[in-house]
């Protein structure tokens, strides 16, 4: 089992930052992709970056250039660093965690961008 956690969502104004965590707890060994997913309201889920346990990162391409999504081993965290944020980010921003059993999702966290 594996059990995700994000933080760091807000309201922040066009062009600003920030940065949103997720914390990973469990049979950790067993992810071997993370990454960060977001619905807007009447929109579907859609990626924004991966990661894969060996380093190799997709972004999808409307966030690339602005959004870096890194990890941290050791505090079992997937980061995702949004600059030049633009108002169509807002959304609620998920953390997945593809496992060899399943794949796993955290509870989201909002992020608001104002023009």
């Amino acid at each position: 089992q594996v059990h995700l956690v994000e933080s760091g969502g807000g309201l922040v104004q066009a062009w600003g930052s920030l940065r949103l965590s997720c914390v990973a707890s469990g049979i950790i060994s067993s992810i071997h992709v993370m990454g960060w997913y977001r619905q807007a309201p009447g929109k579907q889920r859609e990626l924004v970056a991966t990661v894969t346990s060996g380093g190799r990162i997709n972004y999808a391409d409307s966030v690339k250039g602005r959004f870096t999504i890194s990890r941290d081993n050791a505090k079992n965290t997937v980061y995702l660093q949004m600059n030049s944020l633009k108002p169509e980010d807002t959304a609620v921003y998920y953390c997945n965690a593809d496992a060899y059993d399943r794949d796993y999702w955290g509870q989201g966290t909002q992020v608001t961008v104002s023009s």
